[in-house]
């Protein structure tokens, strides 16, 4: 069985930069592609980003963090980096890694068969 674990929330100020990162505990072909999802309070779960290293390394955004999130990941190692710049009071979720065989429709969390347990991001103005 896959875990995988995040570390890199916490609390910063709007305008302010955090680093996510995810980490699998086997390097199992089973994973091709790897993302990040968040849920703020009272709102459903949310695509931010996902990488694809068999679907030719595209990595994917949510039009709301074009241009502020970067993915960057380690294939070999099965890890992901999400770097959060200028973040807002909208980033505020709990933000979980996850994992799948899949290379394409990345956006779509049910495509996923590996999550994480959530770390917390919270951006104060």
């Amino acid at each position: 069985q896959v875990q995988l674990v995040e570390a890199g929330g916490g609390s910063v100020q709007a305008g302010g930069s955090l680093r996510l990162s995810c980490a699998a505990s086997t390097r199992t072909d089973s994973i091709n592609s790897m993302g990040w999802f968040r849920q703020a309070p009272g709102k459903e779960r949310e695509f931010v980003s996902a990488i694809s290293w068999r679907g030719g390394g595209r990595t994917y955004y949510a039009d709301s963090v074009k241009g502020r999130f970067t993915l960057s990941g380690d294939d070999a190692k099965k890890m992901v980096y999400l770097q959060m710049n200028s973040l807002n009071f909208e980033d505020t979720a709990v933000y979980y890694c996850a994992a799948t065989r899949q290379v394409a429709q990345l956006r779509d969390g049910a495509r996923y068969d590996y999550w994480g347990q959530g770390t917390s991001v919270t951006v104060s103005s």
